[in-house]
């Protein structure tokens, strides 16, 4: 198993895949339907044009076991050194360590990256989630309740967040 950096051409398709099972069969999407192949066009561009890291990890034979990426927390300038994050594991590759792992490269990365605040926004029934991300030293930010609906069901929505020691020297430009 080896982590490599996505790319539209080789990992499209795949990341298509994991995020479709996730929105088909649990709540760490609160999507309702399959999204076309032709999203990821637009969510690769997205990626490239704002330089956000697509770290995955890939089995011996090529495939793709997960992925982590992250994106603009919000849109106005003072939030420029924030971002939120989304880790996706295949569902037959849970329980192996790569959320962990996934999570972990992409801290690094945003360090490097002069992000200061990293957010993850979590179902509040997602307790593997919200094991890992305490695990690698996110604190509770805060829960709003009743943010979805999916599977007949109200879904908590809570927040994550981890304060990095970057940027050396913060600019309001």
């Amino acid at each position: 198993m080896q982590m490599i950096q996505c790319t539209e051409e080789r990992h499209a398709a795949a990341i298509l895949e994991i995020l479709n099972h996730a929105i088909a069969h649990s709540t760490a999407l609160y999507d309702y339907r399959p999204r076309p192949a032709s999203t990821m066009k637009d969510w690769f561009e997205t990626k490239r044009r704002n330089a956000f890291p697509v770290l995955g990890f890939e089995d011996e034979h090529g495939k793709l076991l997960g992925f982590a990426t992250y994106g603009t927390f919000r849109a106005w300038p003072a939030y420029k050194y924030s971002v939120e994050h989304s880790i996706y594991v295949h569902h037959e590759c849970r329980g192996m360590g790569l959320g962990r792992r996934l999570l972990a490269s992409l801290i690094e990365e945003a360090g490097a990256r002069d992000v200061h605040t990293m957010v993850g926004g979590i179902d509040a029934a997602n307790e593997a989630s919200i094991a890992l991300h305490q695990h690698l030293g996110f604190q509770p930010a805060g829960t709003i309740k009743e943010a979805g609906y999916k599977f007949g069901r109200w879904l908590d929505l809570v927040f994550y967040q981890k304060i990095l020691s970057s940027p050396s020297h913060p600019t309001e430009d």
